[in-house]
């Protein structure tokens, strides 16, 4: 009977669990992309909206894309991509999948260990519900933090159960989960100390030859050893494999983050602003869980606002936590095992070697909090022990708790909707987010609204007015607005301020085509190509600007840079062919706009200066042939029909011309070599009458 109320609570508790989790974060099966690196991830990611391909298979292992090393992820979002579609509704529910899978793994895992049913219920509901972990949950880009929790999860279940009942194959498959989970986020390099705080509880295996109490309340004998040292031994050397595998994926994250020019240098961020934000974000993070209010997608690194008593009180609160629960540990083991698992699970990424330009952030909890809800779903029952009403006070209190959690990571969950919500969220909550600012700017001038756009980002520049970004965006809307000496002023800043700035330089070049200054718009993109010498774009540009003033070889010379930098640009192709053209080279144009046409093969502008080249070389039907697949698909492409026409002249089909001359004058009424050409075919016609 026991023992089926025991399978009947279990059930009882996944269907909960389950219900509340869907509950919550249902709703993103209709949310969009947020434009903060959703489009470095996925949609502007050729790579993973590409789907599962050999070549995209090799990329995810051999790329530092986005400063990380996380082939998994990547794997992932191609997967996704590949069997849904580049649809941003089902992959966030992919991510809710995850997401509810490693609360019931979690669930069922410290069940296992520990033998308790509604402690462990607890942490996974908080785990599954606190408003800190929708970052995690409801953020695509985020894919790497619920997988490799998921990862994490499966390796603590067969490691519990490899020290239940040893075996190679349990040890090895431990091993090869948590390699899967360092390549799906190496955040995970703690691991192997979280493996270590288990086996001091629940797992209990430091005690030796005396009864112990596991935290079920079974007892049980340990297997006798000679003594404490060998089980030491014993247990730090099958540790070896698991720190190796936290080295190695160490090392590759600091070289790619590095390379990638991620990590902060010291002389943009001193090493006493990181350490003082240190304890700053561990007192923060504890706030927060307690009272998830304000929460936001950044929240701006800001030392000048450190005070000397502030870093000091949370330097205090910080140590006196762990003295209070490290005097505790002997017989209450929970509490220095949830703590250090907060603490320890935190130090890849609480800022002492500074990624990125955050103070702290919500998805850094994901993890970390799963020790801090240990320690209250074990601590307060004991706390309460004597208690007459424990249970059902106990029982209703954490239904309440559980309840509000739900409902406020349900209204965190919504704005995540799309970028203008998020971004416009996070400005409101925290102060100075000069980040949040410029990337709300960027989206309102993606929608068209450009003068809300203006206003983003001059709010922005006037918080720090040394951020190069909002500078440029600035320049780029500006140029839509046709603005153009005021673009030109934005980018001349930018690179002010960033000498390193290339796509400012790039698009200071266009500029200044657009408005005759040639020789500056050529100096500028050299500049960009000095900074960047594999920026596509700028080789590009930079072939425009010498065919616009007769330079066709240096054209030349550049487009086919753009070539070797990408093989399967059809634009570098396209423009090759105009450079050819240019010097009346047409074979060569030929074979430049029939590559840029098998890389793309509905692009018509490549199909009607084939079909004009052919014509130059006298091959009358297969320009025919060509400008007429221009036209299929671009109908209202003048050029093209005045090509037809000309083409169908040479081939003697007079009236065929006449229609093809007379599309293209309605088209473009002022097409005078239309108009010409229409008139000789009327008089041969005539001629031949």
């Amino acid at each position: 009977m026991l023992e089926f109320m025991n399978k009947y609570s279990v059930f009882l508790v996944c269907f909960v669990l389950t219900a509340s989790t869907l509950l919550v974060f249902w709703q993103a099966r209709t949310f969009d992309f947020v434009d903060f690196d959703d489009n470095d991830y996925v949609y502007q990611n050729q790579h993973v909206s590409g789907g599962l391909t050999a070549q995209n298979i090799r990329w995810a292992f051999t790329s530092g894309h986005a400063t990380n090393w996380h082939p998994v992820t990547w794997l992932s979002l191609m997967l996704d991509c590949h069997l849904l579609g580049l649809h941003p509704g089902r992959m966030h529910l992919v991510n809710v999948v995850l997401h509810l899978a490693n609360t019931l793994l979690l669930f069922a895992v410290l069940r296992k260990m520990t033998g308790s049913l509604w402690p462990s219920a607890f942490v996974a509901a908080a785990f599954a519900l606190h408003p800190m972990h929708v970052e995690s949950v409801a953020w695509i880009t985020e894919r790497k933090d619920v997988l490799s929790t998921f990862f994490m999860l499966l390796t603590l279940a067969a490691y519990a159960g490899y020290v239940k009942r040893p075996s190679v194959f349990k040890y090895i498959a431990s091993l090869i989960l948590f390699a899967l989970g360092l390549m799906a986020k190496p955040m995970l390099v703690t691991l192997p100390f979280v493996l270590l705080l288990l086996d001091y509880w629940p797992l209990n295996r430091f005690a030796a030859l005396q009864p112990v109490t596991t935290a079920g309340g079974n007892s049980r004998k340990s297997a006798a050893v000679p003594d404490g040292r060998a089980i030491w031994y014993r247990i730090l050397i099958e540790k070896i494999p698991f720190f190796a595998l936290a080295a190695v994926s160490s090392a590759i994250t600091f070289l790619v983050q590095r390379a990638g020019g991620a990590m902060m240098d010291v002389t943009v961020l001193p090493l006493q602003d990181r350490v003082a934000n240190i304890f700053l974000s561990y007192s923060r993070y504890m706030g927060k869980l307690f009272w998830p209010e304000d929460l936001a997608a950044l929240y701006p690194f800001d030392a000048a606002r450190f005070s000397f008593w502030q870093i000091a009180l949370c330097a205090m609160l910080v140590l006196v936590i762990s003295v209070f629960v490290i005097r505790l540990g002997r017989t209450q083991k929970y509490l220095p095992v949830g703590w250090l698992w907060f603490v320890i699970t935190l130090i890849p990424v609480i800022g002492l070697v500074q990624v990125g330009r955050q103070a702290f952030a919500d998805r850094y909890t994901y993890i970390p909090y799963i020790g801090l809800f240990i320690m209250a779903a074990w601590g307060l029952p004991e706390l309460y022990s004597k208690w007459p009403y424990r249970n059902a006070t106990l029982g209703v209190t954490a239904a309440l708790v559980l309840t509000a959690l739900g409902l406020a990571a349900y209204r965190q969950t919504g704005y995540w909707k799309n970028s203008i919500i998020l971004f416009s969220h996070a400005v409101e909550v925290t102060e100075n987010n000069a980040i949040m600012y410029n990337y709300l700017g960027g989206n309102y001038d993606d929608l068209g609204r450009h003068e809300e756009a203006i206003k983003g980002y001059e709010q922005a520049i006037r918080i720090n007015p040394k951020y190069a970004e909002p500078w440029h965006n600035l320049g780029v809307t500006y140029g839509k607005l046709g603005r153009c000496q005021e673009s030109i002023e934005a980018y001349q800043m930018a690179t002010r301020i960033d000498p390193n700035y290339g796509k400012s330089y790039n698009n200071l070049g266009v500029i200044y085509g657009q408005i005759g200054r040639h020789e500056e718009a050529i100096k500028s993109l050299i500049q960009a190509i000095k900074i960047k010498p594999d920026f596509l774009e700028a080789h590009n540009n930079l072939g425009n600007a010498y065919i616009v003033i007769g330079d066709y070889l240096d054209a030349i010379e550049s487009f086919n840079q753009a070539i070797r930098v990408r093989p399967d640009c059809a634009d570098a192709h396209y423009n090759l062919g105009n450079a050819y053209a240019n010097l009346d080279r047409w074979q060569e144009a030929i074979e430049a706009y029939g590559q840029a046409i098998r890389l793309r093969p509905n692009y018509a502008e490549a199909l009607n200066n084939l079909g004009n080249a052919y014509v130059q070389l006298g091959r009358w039907q297969e320009a025919a042939e060509a400008c007429t697949q221009s036209i299929r698909i671009k109908p209202d492409f003048a050029e093209a029909h005045y090509n037809l026409g000309n083409a169908y002249a040479n081939l003697g089909r007079w009236q065929e011309a006449i229609e093809a001359y007379g599309q293209a004058i309605r088209i473009r009424p002022d097409f005078a070599e239309a108009y010409n050409n229409l008139d000789f075919c009327l008089k041969a016609i005539e001629a031949h009458q």
